[in-house]
């Protein structure tokens, strides 16, 4: 690989690929943000490689799915969220106590910031999980669904079952999807009167948020859960949804740009330089959304694009580390 040079020394080398590539990337069902980082990247860097490169970018869920398909060699370079879940895979905790991938890498953090959240209408007269358990009522709750693969299924379970809360056990129904959509609209349309979920920036929360009272999770569970699986909590803003105070609740943030560590260096350093220099084109996708309303929180910044949980490939790592101080 050739590089250009920056005359002043302000910005990491823009890279020259010269041999053409195939490449296989991994983002979500087809529709949603993770597709469209993937584009964004395989654009940028198709640019700056061979003439006869290609690159597809495979549906996937965007979850353990997607990390397994990186660790097996399936493809190249994946997309998941949120970030911190991929830390069990680098020891084998958790869902991936089976089969676990120590040499799973990032190129990058794209910025996403979201909270898993517990909302229970407001005719129950629940405000907290030692009301809910105290009045142990047969809710319909409506949350992803956990089979292993989908992180927020995964997380809801991990949350109510260590919360004390058995909502099939005190009679009442869980109704599972796959996306946030389905779940959301399970609540605008009554079907549901509880939910977990995430994506909390889409606007059908506001909606259904007025009606809502949403449960700060306990310390002593979230606490288990970082101990356990590395999985860190956050707090939702005063006044993020309709007249609820801040609280704090599982933190489920950002995009993880995950790969092996026998990416070729070279190619590593690229897609991470695209990720940091080229990111005025993703932001450009979301700028009609207030930051914090947004399904990417931008502005995006190159430095903290660098910092992961789970290692830097060394390619990238020499991108990141080329950067001027902030």
């Amino acid at each position: 690989m050739s590089q250009s040079h920056d005359p002043h020394g302000q910005r990491p080398a823009e890279p020259r690929i010269e041999r053409s590539l195939t490449l296989h990337l991994r983002g979500d069902w087809g529709s949603a943000n993770l597709h469209r980082v993937c584009g964004w990247i395989t654009q940028e860097l198709t640019d700056r490689c061979g003439p006869h490169t290609r690159i597809a970018t495979w549906n996937s869920r965007g979850f353990s799915d997607a990390v397994r398909a990186v660790g097996r060699g399936e493809v190249h370079v994946a997309l998941i969220t949120p970030t911190a879940f991929a830390v069990a895979a680098l020891d084998g905790r958790g869902v991936y106590a089976d089969e676990y991938y120590p040499d799973l890498r990032t190129l990058g953090v794209v910025p996403q910031r979201d909270r898993l959240v517990v909302g229970v209408d407001k005719k129950h007269n629940i405000t907290s999980f030692a009301e809910l358990r105290a009045q142990k009522p047969a809710l319909k709750l409506a949350t992803s669904i956990h089979d292993g693969i989908n992180h927020v299924g995964l997380a809801a379970h991990e949350v109510l079952t260590r919360s004390g809360v058995d909502i099939t056990g005190w009679g009442g129904e869980l109704l599972e999807d796959e996306r946030p959509f389905e779940s959301l609209d399970h609540v605008k349309e009554g079907r549901a009167d509880a939910i977990v979920h995430e994506a909390v920036m889409l606007p059908a929360w506001q909606e259904i948020g007025q009606h809502l009272n949403f449960l700060e999770v306990e310390r002593d569970v979230l606490d288990s859960l970082a101990a356990d699986y590395g999985w860190p909590d956050a707090v939702v803003d005063d006044g993020y949804f309709p007249g609820r105070a801040a609280f704090t609740t599982l933190d489920f943030s950002d995009f993880l740009v995950v790969t092996r560590a026998d990416l070729p260096e070279d190619l590593a350093y690229a897609i991470a330089w695209v990720l940091g220099e080229t990111r005025h084109i993703i932001e450009g996708q979301y700028l009609h959304l207030p930051p914090e309303r947004s399904p990417i929180t931008y502005p995006l910044d190159p430095h903290t694009m660098g910092r992961s949980p789970v290692p830097l490939h060394p390619g990238a790592a020499r991108y990141y580390e080329a950067l001027p101080t902030p």
